[in-house]
């Protein structure tokens, strides 16, 4: 249905928005006591507890099915809710496993939650936009059915920003998803929805995409683990597609989860089964033996947006574990990234987001885009006199470039962003891999350990430090490694006059203006990632790699069953401590 008036797109939000509540509504407000082991669970464990009789899949299931509407009440993280269809498939596994005796496969009984962006048959797949609300999908995404077929049982859909454009997870459709910590700050996009059930125990695992940061950014946000695989490892075929035919940036799938282990198990399950396009490389998990010493890089800025003190000590602490466990750890210099933005918005932005915008229709259009969208639609002159202003005054090169990039584009034009994201690749592969010889990288996820809700409308172009691995195409993943501590995170006159400073207005913003987005007071306690960096075809390798750090680290309040504790220490606080 087509909502060719306001009229008509606020009667079907309302309608989505009622029907959804009206299955959460038969939820029961509070998990049994017996529940507890099963949501402190990986989902590696899950499936043995299944295997030794101890739980069945419907046990499961019912457990994260009460989690999931608890976490949905706090972040509002839900879009379509598919309990019954969940229900029916756990207790078919469960006959099966009855009769047979034999798991179905290494996701058996575990649940899944699945990212909006997704098609799962007899569901919607509205990505956010009522125009595509009421329209079920006739077939599952390839990576549903090989979930499915491992054993897995999608029960939810989760939130995403409108569009599946920007790093927040808001759309006039579902509202807006905020973060379990703390509801004043974003919990990341566009995997948005998926993060707040991982952190919150309201799942074992998720899928999810990213195209430009979409599983790392909200990863971080949350304090969870997700493994973006390079090109060709996971299919992509099912995920909705609102710019069709934009094959230079591509939205790759995701496993997402509460442990190194939790990914491994999905990559295990989804690695090489061929897509229906025949794009996935026939390559299957390979299990990885470490050498015993690693020569890992790491940094602590991209030049690019210099990143906070609280995220460079989240990898001094990363780079500290491993060196204790005896690894080789050197600081390498990035070469100039800059250019691998401007890339990402050039080739969305290569029809003037014309197609993206279309299913808006009479939708209020969500302001995190706006100033993406914005320059877009300006006259060429009155935008190169921006970006030449910009230039000038400003002394920014990186920030006008990138708003420079953002416009409608002729055919040669789309041909020669293809041809610099093939010399970033070359660069990359030369001035990193080749001249440091190293094994794996260690890098921010983000300048800022989150976002406050409505930070992407002036900081989007943060995304550079995840968007460059989508442009160089290699696998990166997330772990959590520590929260923000205002006693050791303050800007200091040091960290001003140290080096690796980038774009002087979105730092001035950051940092420096009276409404700066970086406070470490307000801001206390929030988690953050890091990201680490493999690669081409080496995802095993770099998941190895991730639970060697994780481990190396040790306890540090993340995990599974870590949302209870979380609880337990606010409990604790005076009444006037914020989260």
């Amino acid at each position: 249905m087509w909502p060719f008036t306001s009229n008509e797109s606020a009667s079907i939000i309302a309608q989505k928005r009622q029907q959804r509540e009206k299955l959460l509504q038969e939820v029961a407000n509070a998990s049994p006591e017996e529940h507890t082991s099963i949501l402190r669970a990986r989902a590696s464990e899950i499936v043995d507890k299944i295997q030794a009789r101890e739980w069945s899949a419907s046990m499961v299931l019912e457990a994260y099915i009460i989690r999931t509407t608890y976490a949905h009440r706090q972040t509002n993280c839900l879009t379509e809710v598919m309990f019954e269809s969940a229900r029916e498939t756990a207790r078919g596994l469960d006959a099966e496993f009855a009769t047979t005796g034999r798991l179905k496969g290494p996701l058996h009984g575990v649940p899944v939650s699945i990212k909006e962006h997704f098609n799962v048959a007899g569901f919607d797949t509205t990505d956010g936009y009522t125009a595509w609300a009421n329209q079920p999908e006739k077939n599952n995404a390839d990576v549903v059915d090989a979930i499915l077929a491992a054993g897995g049982v999608p029960f939810v859909k989760t939130n995403v920003p409108q569009g599946v454009l920007a790093f927040e997870s808001n759309n006039p459709l579902w509202g807006r998803t905020t973060n379990p910590y703390n509801p004043a700050y974003s919990s990341g996009g566009s995997s948005g929805g998926d993060s707040v059930l991982l952190a919150m125990d309201g799942c074992p695992i998720s899928i999810g995409t990213d195209a430009g940061g979409s599983s790392r950014i909200p990863a971080s946000y949350c304090g969870i683990y997700s493994l973006k695989p390079g090109s060709g490892r996971i299919s992509n075929v099912g995920i909705k597609d609102e710019m069709p035919g934009c094959d230079a940036i591509e939205a790759i799938s995701c496993p997402m989860g509460r442990s190194v282990d939790d990914i491994d198990v999905m990559c295990r399950a989804l690695f090489g089964i061929p897509g229906k396009d025949n794009k996935v490389a026939p390559l299957a998990y390979r299990d990885t033996a470490l050498p015993s010493k690693l020569r890992i890089g790491y940094y602590l800025t991209d030049n690019c947006i210099k990143p906070s003190p609280a995220c460079q000590r989240a990898v001094l602490e990363t780079v500290k574990a491993l060196r204790d466990q005896g690894h080789e750890c050197i600081e390498i210099d990035l070469p100039d990234i800059s250019a691998a933005l401007s890339v990402y918005i050039g080739a969305v932005s290569s029809d003037g987001f014309e197609t993206m915008l279309k299913p808006i229709g009479h939708d209020p259009r969500d302001d995190t885009s706006r100033l993406a969208l914005l320059g877009a639609s300006l006259p060429s002159f009155i935008r190169n006199i921006a970006v030449w202003g910009v230039k000038k005054f400003a002394r920014d090169n990186f920030y006008a470039n990138t708003f420079h990039a953002d416009r409608k584009k002729s055919v040669i034009e789309y041909w020669r962003i293809i041809s610099l994201k093939a010399e970033l690749q070359r660069i990359f592969q030369e001035q990193v891999w080749d001249k440091y010889g190293i094994d794996t990288l260690i890098g921010p996820v983000q300048a800022v350990p989150q976002l406050p809700n409505g930070g992407c409308v002036k900081f989007s172009a943060l995304a550079i430090s995840t968007v460059i691995y989508n442009v160089a195409d290699l696998p990166a993943g997330c772990i959590p490694v520590t929260r923000v501590d205002p006693s050791v995170d303050q800007i200091t006159e040091d960290w001003v006059k140290s080096g690796g400073h980038g774009s002087s207005l979105l730092e001035h913003g950051i940092y420096h203006a009276s409404d700066k987005i970086y406070d470490p007071e307000r801001s206390k306690g929030m988690p953050i990632d890091v990201q680490i960096i493999g690669k081409k075809w080496e995802e095993e390798k770099l998941l190895a790699v991730m639970k060697l750090a994780d481990e190396a680290l040790g306890p540090r309040g993340f995990g599974p069953g870590s949302w209870e504790l979380h609880k337990a220490e606010v409990s604790e606080k005076p009444a006037d401590s914020k989260v």
